[in-house]
C-alpha cells in the first residue's frame, strides 16, 4: 500500500505518567513498580487525604475471548491488565487485587455464562467484556444484579444505553467515526473515499454511520458503500471491484483486523493500490499468525496508544509487557492496562474523601454504586497509557483525545 503522509492529529496529546484523581486536590506518588529495581517507573494517584486509606483485597473479574477468532483482542487485554495488577500489588500490603479471567469466545451466550462464573468465584466488579456483542448481553445482566463494569474496548453506544453501572474505556463507536472523517478531511488524504464494513456488527455498524453523518456535513466524496457479513467474510473481491471502478483513492475500514487482513491481500492479489485507514478494531493485525505484515504497510488507523510513545509510563509498560509475552503491545493490551488503574484509582479517590474503605467480602451492589457515584464525578480524572486527563460522562463514554498512528516498518509509528 502507498505511504500515508499526514500531519499531527490535533489536540493529541504526549502520554505521561498515570495519575487519577480530583482536578482540585495535591498528588501523592506511590512506586508502581513490582522491585526496586524499577522504583523508577512510577504511577501517581491524586489524592486529596492521607495514602494508604483503601484496604482489603478486590476481586476483579475480566471476560473476554482468550480463544477463537478473537482471542488477540482477549489475551492482549488479560495480559495487560496482569501487569497493571502485579503493580498495583506492590504498591502495599493493605491493599491487593485479585485477577481471574474468563473466556468468552466474542460469543455473547459464553461470555453470559463467563460473567456467572466470576460471580459464584465472588467477583466485585469486571474488567470487560472485550467485545461489543457479548458486552451487551452482558451488560443487561450486570445491570440487574448490580455489578460495576469497566469495558476497555466495547466502543458500541448500546452497551452503555440505560446501563448506568457500565463504563468505557475506549473511545465510542460516534467519537471514532466523527474522528476518522475529520482527521481524512483536515490533512486531505483522500477527494474519493471508499467504505467496506460489516454491517452485521454493532461495532462496524455503529462507526460506519457516524462517519458518513460527518462526511455529509464536511463534504467528503463518499463513492462507495459495500458491506459483509460474518458468515461472508472470506472474499471482498466484489466489494473492492466496486471501490476501484468508482475511482476511490482511499478505502476507510470500520472493522476488525481478520477482515482487514483478507481485504489487504486480495487488494494486493488484483493490484489495487489505494490507501487503507482503519480504527481501534485493526490493532493487533500485525500479530496475526501467517499474515504479511508488508501488505499493511503505509495503513493509518485512530487509536488511544501507540508503543513507541517516549513517556515513562509508556515505556515502562511496554518494555514489561514485552518482557513477559515477546510481543509489542497492541491498543486493546494498553487498554487492559488502564482499567485495572482506573478502578484502582477510583476507589482510592473515594476512600480518601470517605474516611477510608475496606473493600474486603463489599458485596458488589454495594461497590457499584461507590464506583458509579466516583466515575460520573467531573471532578474525577485519570491519566494512563491510553490518554491523559480521561474523564467519564454519566452515560459511561470516556473523554480522551484520540491519535493517528501509521504502519512502517511493521511496526505501529505515532504521527
Amino acid at each position: 500500500m502507498k505511504k500515508l503522509l499526514a500531519a499531527m492529529l490535533t489536540g493529541t496529546m504526549m502520554f505521561s505518567l498515570a495519575a487519577c484523581g480530583s482536578d482540585s486536590s495535591s498528588a501523592v506518588s506511590t512506586s508502581t513498580a513490582a522491585s526496586t529495581e524499577a522504583a523508577s517507573n512510577e504511577s501517581t494517584v491524586s489524592a486529596s487525604a492521607e495514602d494508604g486509606s483503601l484496604t482489603g483485597t478486590l476481586q476483579l473479574g475480566v471476560i473476554g475471548p482468550l480463544t477463537g477468532g478473537a482471542a488477540l483482542y482477549g489475551n492482549s487485554v488479560s495480559n495487560g491488565a496482569s501487569i497493571a495488577v502485579d503493580e498495583i500489588n506492590a504498591l502495599s500490603a493493605d491493599f491487593q487485587i485479585e485477577l481471574n479471567a474468563q473466556d468468552d469466545e466474542h460469543d455473547a451466550e459464553k461470555s453470559v455464562n463467563a460473567y456467572n462464573t466470576l460471580k459464584d468465584w465472588g467477583a466485585q466488579a469486571i474488567i470487560g467484556c472485550v467485545t461489543t456483542t457479548p458486552c451487551v448481553a452482558v451488560a443487561s445482566e450486570a445491570n440487574a444484579d448490580r455489578m460495576f463494569m469497566l469495558t476497555p474496548s466495547a466502543s458500541a453506544t448500546s452497551v452503555t444505553e440505560g446501563n448506568d453501572n457500565v463504563f468505557q474505556l475506549c473511545f465510542s463507536d460516534p467519537n471514532q467515526g466523527s474522528a476518522s472523517a475529520q482527521y481524512i478531511s483536515d490533512n486531505a488524504l483522500a477527494s474519493k473515499i471508499a467504505v467496506i464494513y460489516n454491517n452485521s456488527d454493532a461495532y462496524s455498524t455503529g462507526i460506519y454511520q457516524t462517519f458518513q453523518s460527518k462526511a455529509d456535513e464536511i463534504g467528503l466524496e463518499i463513492v462507495s458503500v459495500t458491506t459483509f457479513t460474518d458468515d461472508t467474510a472470506n472474499d471482498f473481491s466484489v466489494q473492492l471491484t466496486e471501490a476501484q471502478n468508482a475511482g476511490a483513492e482511499l478505502i476507510f475500514l470500520p472493522i476488525y483486523y481478520t477482515p482487514a487482513s483478507l481485504i489487504m491481500q486480495q487488494a494486493s492479489s488484483m493490484g489495487y493500490d489505494v490507501e487503507l485507514f482503519g480504527v481501534d478494531g485493526m490493532d493487533g493485525i500485525l500479530s496475526l499468525e501467517g499474515f504479511d505484515t508488508s501488505l499493511a504497510e503505509g495503513v493509518m488507523l485512530l487509536t488511544p496508544f501507540s508503543a513507541d510513545a517516549t513517556d515513562d509510563l509508556t515505556v515502562s509498560f511496554v518494555t514489561k509487557y514485552e518482557e513477559a509475552y515477546s510481543e509489542t503491545p497492541s491498543q486493546f493490551a494498553a487498554d487492559g492496562y488502564d482499567c485495572p488503574y482506573a478502578i484502582y484509582a477510583a476507589l482510592t479517590y473515594y476512600a480518601e474523601n470517605n474516611g477510608g474503605l475496606d473493600v474486603t467480602d463489599m458485596s458488589y451492589s454495594d461497590l457499584c454504586e461507590i464506583l458509579i457515584s466516583v466515575f460520573a464525578d467531573p471532578d474525577f480524572s485519570c491519566d494512563g497509557v491510553t490518554g491523559l486527563g480521561m474523564t467519564w460522562t454519566a452515560s459511561g463514554e470516556v473523554n480522551k483525545a484520540p491519535k493517528a498512528v501509521v504502519i512502517e516498518n511493521g511496526a505501529y509509528v505515532g504521527l
